[in-house]
């Protein structure tokens, strides 16, 4: 019924098409991801068969410090500490904490399984809200994965002090 009225001379112009250029080639980074070995801790036991071997381990590798360090050990299939690395390190209450930053390491090592820890330079072993929210977080990832996170150890002050959240049962 009506014409479709074609576009003015004028309005053509308003979107001009680009001069046809040779396309640039866009070139893509290849990297290389590694692990570095920095150190060895020497370890009268290495294979962890409780929560306190794992709280051994860990508070002979941190020693005394006067922040929280978030660290992780890697485990092979008959849960042998193949690696311990340090996340992240904190304030004197807080460590930023990423389930990305605690599970590359334990891909690159291929892990078979994970035991987490930190410690409260307060002395108080006890967890916190955020303790326990990023434990059921980096659980969910590890099944995910397919890296089975055994525990999750907070260490107090003094040498006995710590606990486990796999003894505990809140894994």
């Amino acid at each position: 019924m009506y014409a479709t009225p074609s576009p003015a001379p004028q309005q053509a112009s308003l979107f001009p098409i680009p001069e046809a250029r040779p396309a640039r080639p866009y070139a893509t980074p290849i990297y290389r991801v590694s692990l570095i070995r920095e150190a060895n801790v020497t370890l009268a036991q290495p294979q962890i068969r409780s929560s306190r071997d794992a709280a051994v381990v860990f508070r002979e590798h941190l020693g005394n410090v006067d922040r929280e360090h978030f660290m992780v050990g890697m485990l092979d299939q008959k849960n042998k500490m193949i690696g311990i690395n340090t996340v992240s390190m904190g304030s004197l209450t807080a460590s930023v904490v990423h389930p990305r930053e605690v599970f590359k390491p334990a891909i690159l090592s291929n892990a078979a399984a994970l035991v987490c820890c930190h410690n409260h330079p307060s002395g108080a072993p006890q967890p916190s809200q955020e303790d326990r929210a990023l434990t059921t977080r980096l659980v969910d990832v590890g099944k995910l994965l397919g890296i089975n996170v055994l525990d999750h150890i907070i260490l107090g002050d003094g040498n006995e002090s710590y606990f486990s959240f796999a003894d505990e049962g809140l894994l």
